[in-house]
């Protein structure tokens, strides 16, 4: 069997189901960072919380609160790279003995399978883990970079350093903010490409419901109502 005769194995479905899974990708990566600013999404509220807290910093004494939280998000940066480094291990072991699949496409589909098929099937599982452990990795760098620079915040408020640093170190920290958010989106995604397995009409199935989490979570959830509440303090209508 010649290569062309096992990519006639993939369906015109087949082809659709994955540039649907890749326009949502993009496409909803794209209104998360992009929103309209009377529809504002979570990771872009979330930036302006983290100006301020740059801001916050300036005047906080000790700073030591500060670099607690630091650590804390490389660690969380450091935790996903290490999973999704694994991840990417098992489909590689997956892909080259695909054996155990086997079973799988008798009882779904019917028919034989090629092994070629079964290695372009998670193909696209693999491309999205390593876009992921590519981000985590990146976004846990500009995380070090951001306590560099807040480590070179003056301590003296009228120092003209002051607050451009710390204005800075806030957009340093955006950036590595919005690298680990991609690489949680590749890894929603990545989980919903692992429905290919199970066919197209299941990769689209689960692009959907991937889409749709998403979305719900960035522009209609309990915490973005939670952020747009105003902080103004309310005055007591008592006299």
């Amino acid at each position: 069997m010649t290569l062309m005769d096992r990519l006639a194995a993939l369906s015109a479905l087949d082809a659709f189901a994955v540039l649907a899974l890749v326009a949502a990708f993009g496409g909803i990566s794209w209104r998360i960072e992009h929103p309209k600013p009377s529809n504002p999404s979570v990771s872009w509220l979330m930036a302006a919380y983290r100006r301020a807290w740059m801001l916050e910093m300036v005047t906080r004494e000790p700073r030591i609160f500060d670099s607690q939280i630091m650590a804390s998000l490389r660690q969380g940066t450091a935790f996903f790279a290490s999973t999704a480094l694994i991840a990417i291990g098992g489909v590689l072991a997956l892909a080259g003995n695909p054996a155990p699949l086997t079973g799988l496409a008798a009882a779904i589909e019917q028919r034989e399978v090629p092994t070629l098929l079964w290695q372009l099937r998670l193909a696209p599982v693999l491309i999205l883990l390593t876009n992921a452990f590519l981000k985590f990795v990146w976004a846990n760098r500009l995380f070090g970079y951001a306590s560099v620079v807040m480590a070179a915040v003056p301590q003296d408020i009228s120092d003209p350093c002051t607050y451009p640093r710390a204005e800075k170190a806030g957009e340093i920290n955006i950036r590595a903010a919005t690298n680990f958010n991609r690489g949680l989106r590749s890894i929603y995604f990545g989980l919903a490409a692992l429905a290919w397995l199970a066919g197209p009409i299941a990769l689209m199935a689960a692009t959907v419901f991937t889409t749709w989490t998403l979305y719900r979570r960035e522009f209609a959830s309990t915490s973005r109502d939670l952020l747009l509440q105003d902080e103004t303090p309310k005055t007591s209508d008592a006299p």
